[in-house]
């Protein structure tokens, strides 16, 4: 049998490889024993709660009023003269001291004693017009004693300035000038300056015997504000 030489012998062609998959795998839900469940509902629980505390102490504080400058005895208390203030008190009884914004405020309110600035206004150092037991006292004082810038309505405290060695005031604390006319028109030809002070009954008798106790004292005014 005859062989044909030319033709050519080719190899048969291996078949393709097919890729290899790798299923995926999901990640598996954790079930309610997993610690880690648990500790992620306890955070959140421990935030609500604190949430909820913060706020219950924001809503504590209560509008009350301040006075926005530094008031006497005898003073009038107008609207303007007061600020709203918010402030939180830690027994219940505290509030009934003081006035809130919600108030509505006597026409005719009077100071009973000296409220510095931005100090509450307590029910007990105010009255009304007709009740005030303020005494118009007059008061002499070296003009360098005094400062210039006082005026009416200026408040003050008056010290008894005794020898070295004596008693130092103050004799009167917080008290309104109802007038201080200047040095010429006062006692120029002495050199002091008079001032008239608004001053409760009582600490105006305290006054008095200081005054008359201390011999030699120096009336100094100091003024506030």
């Amino acid at each position: 049998m005859a062989t044909d030489l030319g033709a050519s012998t080719s190899a048969p062609t291996p078949p393709a490889t097919q890729p290899v998959t790798v299923p995926a795998t999901r990640a598996a839900r954790p079930g309610w024993r997993d610690p880690r469940l648990w500790v992620g509902v306890l955070i959140v629980a421990v935030s609500v709660v604190a949430g909820a505390r913060l706020l219950g102490a924001a809503d504590d504080t209560v509008p009350v009023w301040s006075v926005a400058t530094d008031m006497g005895a005898g003073d009038e208390v107008h609207p303007e003269d007061l600020v709203a203030t918010r402030v939180r008190f830690a027994d219940a009884g505290g509030l009934e001291g003081y006035f809130t914004t919600e108030d509505e405020l006597p026409a005719d309110l009077v100071l009973t004693r000296g409220v510095g600035a931005g100090e509450l206004l307590p029910r007990a150092a105010v009255g009304s017009a007709g009740q005030s037991r303020t005494l118009q006292v007059p008061v002499a004082v070296d003009a360098e004693q005094v400062p210039g810038s006082v005026q009416a309505g200026s408040v003050v405290d008056v010290y008894l300035v005794s020898k070295p060695g004596g008693r130092v005031g103050p004799a009167l604390s917080a008290v309104t000038v109802v007038d201080a006319p200047p040095l010429e028109q006062s006692f120029a030809a002495t050199g002091k300056r008079q001032l008239v002070l608004a001053v409760e009954e009582q600490d105006a008798t305290r006054f008095f015997r200081l005054l008359g106790s201390s011999d030699g004292s120096v009336i100094t005014v100091v003024r506030r504000g």
